[in-house]
């Protein structure tokens, strides 16, 4: 059987089609002959060749051409659907009315055909036409007994993983028939909340509730659930995950509704579930006036726009059609990813927007001055920053010079130029940091808080001491971890889950707020449309979430069970490596207790102590001439004097602070 279907399958088109037309023209004559014996017996054996040859003759001539104008032989036998047997039922119909015709128009007292003849000839042909072309089908699948799937499993699983869809509604139903055609794997039931389809049979599938897993894993033998509910709300996806944890399944997921329907992916790219279904957070509506008002025919600058949160701002703005959009990134091949990305989908979408990618470094501010005054930047994203704890921690010269200084920079080119909005993208670690990159993105805050007060400043490092008319409205948002970004722990738990562990975990206790990328960066936008100057805007991240019941969760979807010393049978054990340089346990969003509501409700405006410009300048000054000397103890002085609440955990890590003590000379 699979020579023969190969065989069929690697014929040249022109031979299947011939093959088809041969086979039509047996099957009409069969139908025609067929209909004579419904309607007038087999007690005398009866050949009507003998008296209504010409019938046999008119009827492939009447029917295949119609076939062939509707379509029957353009459809892919192994792809066989609706609309073709929908095609089938208008060509027999017509076939057969048109022989009515015929058989009218040239029959006479000798040759008399029964009118039932022509009825009988018309469901006949519909019935083995397509029945045959089903059956083909069927057959080009491998598989004959769909049909009878519900029942449980023979053995005839040809080593294919065995899956159960959780969705028996649209999506549920295309990946089951997607699966089939592919091979990989074999679904053997559906599991659906809806009792009314509950113990029925769709496509050949046993519909199980929720409730009866256990029974469904007994009868069907399935290694793996599918969620197939693209369109349901995230929290009701975290209760259903919720559910299945307790089941030795390795649970996996069709896209978001929103993807399928933008074309990015099809039903059946099953996927890993979502980590951020586990947190079960939905996401709020967007405000459209809020995301526009920066944006919407503006010229819109984006700086680190290759990284996590850039990248996404840069899809988002694209979206909201500004006149041009500059995308800032030091990295070569990040910025020509996303660049690359943004240019095919302007291409499709005809948004009429100018993509910039320009190389640059938030350390050149002669390059941000001149990149800002040549495309007359309306608006800033300040992006770009190192935002790895015991990496900035370790290079403690760069996280200054590219998260303080960077943004110094860019907050003074916009200044200069006339910039009309600045937002900096900001994190929860800058509340009362324990490390080097928390603290350098306070003083960020710091800056841009002093800057938003003057109304004519004078700038950081300006020889001439020329003040400047202060014409930019300088915003702040700040949030925890986003899922997916670099350094993120949930790639890193799939990776070490799918080499058999350990998962790692620095501390039993260790917790996090978590947004996804695109939630994060459209409230970014929002809140960067809000308020006068100076505010620091605090997204709501739901509740903490511990480290290691992530990891859990992780590992129980995965189909497989923690290892610990109370259950030694696990698959997957847990360890514990201690916290690294800088690391906390938990994180803050806000220093002290004045904070406001706005008017989106996951926006809050946060009042914080700030330090006056000329005061902030001076101890700028002082910070960099600290990290240009390679001064560590005094650079860590220096943060703890100006951000408070910095108190930094342990020895200063810096790999030259550490190698210049051991080699003082």
């Amino acid at each position: 059987m699979d020579r023969l279907r190969s065989l069929l399958v690697s014929l040249p088109r022109r031979q299947k089609r011939l093959i088809q037309v041969m086979a039509d023209i047996l099957l009409v004559w069969f139908a025609l002959w067929a209909a004579f014996i419904v309607r007038l017996g087999i007690e005398d054996i009866f050949n009507p060749l003998k008296v209504h040859a010409w019938l046999f003759l008119a009827a492939p001539v009447v029917a295949i051409p119609l076939f062939i104008r509707f379509g029957m032989y353009r459809a892919v036998m192994r792809y066989f659907g609706n609309d073709a047997l929908v095609a089938i039922i208008k060509a027999v119909s017509l076939s057969a009315l048109i022989l009515a015709v015929v058989v009218f128009w040239y029959s006479n007292h000798e040759t008399v055909v029964p009118r039932s003849i022509v009825f009988n000839y018309w469901w006949l042909s519909m019935v083995i036409i397509g029945g045959l072309r089903l059956g083909m089908r069927q057959f080009f699948h491998g598989d004959w007994f769909i049909g009878i799937q519900a029942a449980p499993s023979n053995g005839r699983d040809g080593g294919l993983v065995k899956v159960a869809v959780y969705g028996a509604g649209v999506a549920g139903n295309q990946l089951v028939a997607a699966l089939r055609m592919g091979h990989s794997m074999r679904p053997v039931a559906f599991v659906d909340d809806d009792p009314a389809i509950a113990d029925r049979v769709i496509s050949g599938l046993l519909v199980y509730k929720p409730k009866n897993i256990d029974e469904m894993l007994e009868v069907t033998g399935a290694q793996e659930v599918l969620l197939a509910l693209p369109s349901i709300a995230r929290s009701r996806r975290r209760e259903i995950l919720t559910s299945l944890e307790k089941y030795p399944l390795h649970v996996r997921s069709v896209p978001a509704f929103s993807d399928l329907a933008a074309g990015r992916v099809k039903v059946d790219d099953i996927q890993e579930v979502d980590i951020a279904d586990l947190l079960g957070r939905d996401s709020v509506p967007a405000q459209p006036h809020l995301l526009a008002h920066c944006i919407k025919g503006k010229a819109v600058m984006v700086t680190g726009a290759g990284g996590s949160i850039g990248s996404e701002l840069c899809r988002q703005i694209l979206s909201l059609r500004p006149t041009v959009l500059v995308l800032l990134e030091h990295s070569e091949f990040n910025l020509y990813t996303i660049c690359s990305e943004l240019e095919g989908r302007e291409a499709r979408e005809s948004l009429g927007v100018r993509l910039l990618p320009t190389l640059g470094s938030v350390r050149d501010k002669d390059k941000l001055t001149q990149v800002m005054r040549l495309w007359k930047i309306d608006t800033v994203y300040h992006a770009a920053a190192y935002k790895h704890v015991p990496m900035v921690e370790h290079n403690i010269a760069e996280g200054v010079l590219n998260n303080v200084m960077g943004t110094v920079n860019c907050a003074q080119a916009a200044l200069a130029v006339g910039v009309s909005n600045f937002v900096l993208i900001s994190t929860d670690k800058a509340v009362r940091p324990t490390n080097v990159m928390g603290s350098t993105k306070r003083l960020s805050e710091l800056t841009l808080q002093a800057l938003s007060k003057e109304m004519a400043p004078v700038l950081f490092g300006d020889p001439a001491n020329v003040a400047r008319v202060n014409k930019t409205r300088f915003t702040m948002v700040r949030f925890g971890n986003v899922l997916g970004s670099s350094g993120s722990v949930i790639p890193l738990f799939h990776k070490q889950i799918k080499s058999g562990g350990p998962v790692t975990v620095t501390h039993p206790n260790i917790t996090r707020y978590f947004m996804t990328i695109p939630e994060a960066a459209q409230l970014v936008i929002q809140a960067g449309s809000m308020g006068v100057g100076g505010e620091v805007f605090v997204l709501d991240m739901g509740e903490p979430v511990k480290i290691v019941e992530l990891a859990q969760k992780m590992i129980h979807l995965s189909g497989l069970s923690v290892k610990s010393e109370h259950y030694m049978q696990g698959d997957i054990s847990i360890e514990f490596t201690g916290l690294r340089p800088g690391e906390k346990l938990f994180e803050e969003l806000l220093i002290g207790n004045n904070v406001v509501a706005t008017d989106h409700p996951m926006i809050m405006s946060a009042h914080e102590d700030m330090i006056p410009w000329d005061s902030l300048k001076l101890r700028l000054a002082d910070l960099l001439e600290a990290v240009r000397d390679n001064d560590y103890s005094t650079v860590r002085q220096l943060l703890r004097d100006t951000v408070a609440g910095y108190a930094p955990d342990g020895e200063i890590v810096d790999w030259v602070h550490i190698q210049r003590r051991k080699d003082p000379s």
